[in-house]
């Protein structure tokens, strides 16, 4: 008797994968997110044909949040979904819980066992799907207790199958430690991720800071902003062109604007000029480059890329094969526009 035929929409393309961490969980190093663009500035059949590109370049991990356009991106990305009727097991989902969706009642946001419970089956239900591979806690919450925050996601996790994986989003090395540390303590699950910013102009924290979890714990990584906001990408070289993300989040982005005009701002404009050069050098945009050097430090699990046109997915992509041309060389020149290596601590000549 033949055996039954598997469903599947999935081909990975020239894409290349990562192990999230520890974790067994296999993500896309590049991804696609929701922030500031789904549900916002794009709505209804766009957003499902740049997920469909995405996927046909092979991207299979998509990231989304409770607060971004207060649910809508979740509702666009869901709908997508559903219209796109790719096998739930051949994608990899995720989210985050925290800031709500802007309602006032003050336990819709937070991480309260109740919000962290409630909050993700609500953003299931408007992703349409009855779990999501990785849920984050958004931000840290210093007015809950950590052990409350940890079995609170054990609970989602191992009694209410809502998600696989749990992680965390901007929270100090101290934070993920005790979440860690407590989760061994009480037999409760980890925090598998971290969902950190970093670029090349923004890297104390990953570089420095989070070493010692990615050493001890084999943390993983879904960085957002790899290009600074646009900064990385050039076209803020001579001013802010009225399609940009900076011109169409101006609240949002209101303290960068004034920062970029400063004399600081405008040495890293320096800069990115000088990485144009290297990147033409290697018949690639400073995009690409800009990319290519984030997906390069083998602590980065994913890196999350945003669009609004199916021309800015198609460019990023160009990224990928840049990849393996960053030889050590090049990565010092990087380093040497940069000026910017974050230091260690002193070990005080006592390195391994």
């Amino acid at each position: 008797m033949a055996d039954p035929v598997v469903a599947t929409a999935y081909k990975p393309h020239d894409m290349k994968f990562r192990y999230l961490g520890s974790t067994g969980l296999q993500v896309s190093v590049f991804s696609f997110g929701g922030w500031l663009t789904i549900g916002g500035t794009q709505k209804g059949a766009i957003v499902k044909e740049l997920m469909q590109v995405a996927w046909d370049h092979g991207i299979q991990t998509f990231d989304n949040a409770e607060t971004y356009s207060n649910g809508a991106s979740e509702i666009e990305m869901g709908q997508a979904l559903k219209e796109l009727g790719w096998p739930r097991d051949e994608y990899v989902l995720t989210t985050k819980i925290f800031f709500g969706t802007g309602r006032k009642e003050p336990n819709t946001r937070g991480l309260s066992r109740k919000h962290i419970v409630e909050g993700l089956k609500s953003s299931l239900a408007r992703l349409q799907t009855p779990y999501v591979d990785v849920v984050f806690a958004h931000r840290p919450d210093p007015a809950t207790p950590m052990l409350e925050i940890v079995e609170a996601f054990t609970q989602a996790i191992r009694n209410l199958n809502l998600a696989y994986y749990w992680g965390t989003s901007e929270w100090s090395a101290h934070q993920i430690t005790e979440a860690t540390l407590l989760a061994e303590k009480h037999n409760l699950i980890a925090p598998s991720a971290e969902q950190p910013q970093y670029n090349a102009f923004h890297r104390e924290r990953f570089e420095v800071e989070y070493v010692p979890l990615f050493e001890k714990y084999g943390l993983g990584t879904t960085i957002w902003s790899p290009l600074a906001g646009g900064l990385l990408t050039g076209k803020y070289n001579e001013g802010i062109p009225e399609d940009s993300r900076y011109a169409t989040n101006k609240d949002f982005f209101n303290d960068t604007i004034k920062q970029l005009k400063s004399p600081e701002g405008q040495a890293k404009i320096e800069k990115v000029r000088k990485l144009t050069a290297i990147a033409e050098r290697l018949d690639a945009k400073v995009t690409h480059l800009s990319l290519a050097w984030a997906a390069k430090n083998p602590d980065v699990s994913t890196v999350i890329l945003g669009a609004t046109k199916v021309e800015q997915i198609l460019d990023n992509l160009k990224a990928l094969p840049l990849i393996e041309k960053l030889t050590p060389e090049i990565m010092a020149e990087i380093e040497e526009v940069l000026g910017n290596k974050p230091s260690g601590p002193n070990t005080f000549g006592r390195n391994r």
